[in-house]
C-alpha cells in the first residue's frame, strides 16, 4: 500500500528528474558544431618560369557558439593542413609558409571587404585565391566592433637567434620543391563583436629563387562561428 508520504517522495523525484533533463537540453543547445571545409588550390607561373602550387587540406573548425555565455563571446577550434610544390625553373628554391585566419565581424571576407582588415596589399583579382605579402599579428585572441576584420598567424615557432636570444616565428620554412605545415585545435576567440562573424584561412607563401622573391596566398572557404 503506497501512503501519501510515499507519493510525495516520488512525486519530489519526478521534479528533480525534470530539472536535470532541463539542463541537459541546455547543454545539448550550446553544443560544439563540427563543421568540414573543402581547403583549396592555387597555382602561380613566376615571371622565371618557376610554378608554385598551394594547397589547403584537410581543413575544418570545431565551433562553440558562446565560450563566455555572453552573445558577444565566440570560440572555434581550427584544424588543417599546407602544403607546397614548387617545379620548373626553380624548384630547387624552398620557401616559408605562412599559415593563419581572418576574422572579421559584421564584414563580408570572402572578397574585398576584408581589405581594411589586413596589413600589406592584397590583390582579389584572381578569383581563386589573393597575391600579395598578408602581414598578420599571431595569436587567435581577438576583439572586433562591427565592420572590423583582423588577421593572425597560427604558427609560433620559438628558436634561437644568432646571438643565442629567443626569437618567434610565424613560418615555418622548407628548402626544395615541397613543403608542408600542418595544426591542429588552434584557437579563435573573438570578444566584443555583436553581430554574426566570420572566419577564414589563408596560406601565404613566399618563395625566392635566383631570380624573384615573391609571394603567394590561397584562401579559403568563409565560415560562419556565430
Amino acid at each position: 500500500m503506497i501512503n501519501r508520504k510515499s507519493l510525495a517522495r516520488m512525486a519530489g523525484v519526478g521534479a528533480a528528474a525534470t530539472v536535470a533533463l532541463g539542463l541537459f537540453s541546455t547543454g545539448a543547445a550550446n553544443a560544439d558544431t563540427f563543421v568540414p571545409l573543402p581547403g583549396g588550390e592555387i597555382v602561380k607561373t613566376l615571371s622565371d618560369g618557376t610554378v608554385v602550387k598551394v594547397s589547403l587540406v584537410g581543413e575544418s573548425a570545431n565551433i562553440n557558439p558562446s565560450l563566455g555565455s555572453t552573445p558577444v563571446h565566440r570560440n572555434a577550434w581550427v584544424s588543417g593542413s599546407a602544403q607546397v610544390e614548387i617545379s620548373g625553373t626553380g624548384s630547387d628554391a624552398g620557401g616559408a609558409i605562412y599559415p593563419g585566419y581572418t576574422v572579421g565581424c559584421q564584414v563580408n571576407i570572402s572578397g574585398g571587404g576584408v581589405s581594411g582588415g589586413v596589413d600589406g596589399s592584397i590583390d582579389w583579382s584572381d578569383p581563386n585565391g589573393a597575391t600579395g605579402g598578408v602581414g598578420a599579428n599571431s595569436g587567435g585572441e581577438l576583439s572586433l566592433g562591427p565592420g572590423q576584420a583582423k588577421s593572425f598567424y597560427v604558427l609560433d615557432l620559438e628558436q634561437a637567434d644568432d646571438f643565442g636570444s629567443e626569437t618567434h616565428k610565424k613560418r615555418n620554412k622548407f628548402k626544395g620543391s615541397n613543403g608542408s605545415v600542418t595544426w591542429a585545435d588552434s584557437t579563435i576567440g573573438l570578444s566584443g563583436c555583436a553581430g554574426y562573424a566570420q572566419a577564414r584561412a589563408f596560406v601565404s607563401v613566399e618563395v625566392e629563387t635566383d631570380n624573384v622573391i615573391t609571394w603567394v596566398t590561397l584562401y579559403g572557404q568563409p565560415f560562419s562561428i556565430g
